[in-house]
């Protein structure tokens, strides 16, 4: 039988919205997400890591990853740059994730590049699909991803919030 992993959990209020910041002992964020989307958080972590195969400590500031995240909400947007993350997922997926953190804060980019960026350009759907499940809001910065047609589409924390981090970056 695996070892049961533990995690732990804090939560930050920020302009936007309260959220959920997940991380492992070794200070990797696990997963963020705003507190009213926390069944879809579980759902995650579920699919993720297996059902009753971890368990949620309430934890303040696990390795300073909160205080980091309302550096970013104070203004220094380039901090989330600097933060260890670890996901699971499937190799398509975590390349799609590991595309997205190479967005400069203030840009933004087609799901038509991020398919492009990780070798598949005729993946955009699947890219999509992959942006839409990164479980690392705002660290993996999925938000940074709009249409081709430059509109704002798809953010699972919301639209309103999407125009938000994406004006507060610089990039609207």
């Amino acid at each position: 039988m695996a070892e049961l992993l533990e995690f732990r959990i804090d939560r930050l209020p920020t302009p936007v919205g309260e959220l959920q910041i997940v991380a492992d002992d070794q200070g990797n964020l696990r997963t963020i997400d705003w507190t009213e989307h926390e069944a879809r958080m579980r759902l995650l972590l579920d699919r993720y890591y297996g059902k009753g195969r971890y368990t949620l400590r309430p934890s303040r500031d696990p390795s300073g990853l909160t205080a980091a995240i309302r550096d970013y909400f104070s203004g220094n947007v380039a901090v989330i740059d600097t933060l260890p993350v670890k996901t699971t997922g499937t190799p398509f997926q975590r390349s799609v994730w590991q595309a997205l953190r190479t967005i400069p804060h203030g840009t933004t980019i087609t799901y038509a590049q991020l398919a492009a960026r990780i070798g598949s350009p005729k993946a955009i759907r699947a890219a999509g699909l992959a942006n839409g499940r990164n479980p690392i809001s705002i660290v993996v910065p999925c938000h940074r991803v709009i249409g081709s047609n430059g509109t704002l589409t798809g953010y699972g924390g919301g639209l309103p919030r999407k125009k938000w981090l994406l004006e507060h970056e610089g990039a609207l």
